[in-house]
Formats: structure tokens, C-alpha cells, sequence
């Protein structure tokens, strides 16, 4: 019999905000390929997101699990390795 390991999650709206994307981008690198996170947020975290796509592109799925408008919920996964990136800069990242 295997256990399942619950996902790591942050509630965001308990942390300040100018530690609230460090603390994720933390959470972000301990992630294993094909591993997921939780954010439960007071806004659309659309900056985030953005951020994400970036700095990391064709590393992370997004995926909104609630959208608001008092509460959104956004499932965060480290896309598995090999995903390759779908960008055009022509790099293997």
C-alpha cells in the first residue's frame, strides 16, 4: 500500500505581499518534474503567471482550479523533463 504525499499549497493571503512571490518561486524549485503546488489567493495571480512564463518558459503548467471573485485557486505543476520549450529562441531550455 503506497501513501499519497499532499501537495505542497500556500494560502497567500496570510503572507505579505512583498513575500508572497519569493516564498512561491521557493516552494516552485523543490518541486520534482511532474510535481504540483496550490495557491489559494484574494486576486488573479496573472502576474504570477506571466512571471512564470518568462523566466521558466515550457517548465510550468497552469492550471485555475477557481477563478474568483473573491478567492482564485491556481494549480502550479513542473511540467515533466523533456517537455522541451515551445518558445522560439531557438534554445533547449
Amino acid at each position: 500500500m503506497t501513501e499519497t504525499q499532499p501537495k505542497p499549497s500556500i494560502d497567500v493571503r496570510t503572507v505579505p505581499p512583498r513575500e508572497r512571490h519569493p516564498r512561491i518561486f521557493g516552494m516552485l524549485g523543490t518541486l520534482p518534474a511532474g510535481g504540483s503546488m496550490l495557491i489559494t489567493s484574494d486576486h488573479d495571480p496573472r502576474p504570477l503567471h506571466y512571471q512564470l512564463e518568462t523566466n521558466f518558459p515550457g517548465e510550468f503548467g497552469w492550471d485555475y482550479l477557481e477563478e474568483g471573485p473573491e478567492v482564485w485557486r491556481v494549480e502550479i505543476a513542473r511540467l515533466e523533463s523533456g517537455s522541451g520549450c515551445e518558445c522560439s529562441c531557438g534554445s533547449d531550455h
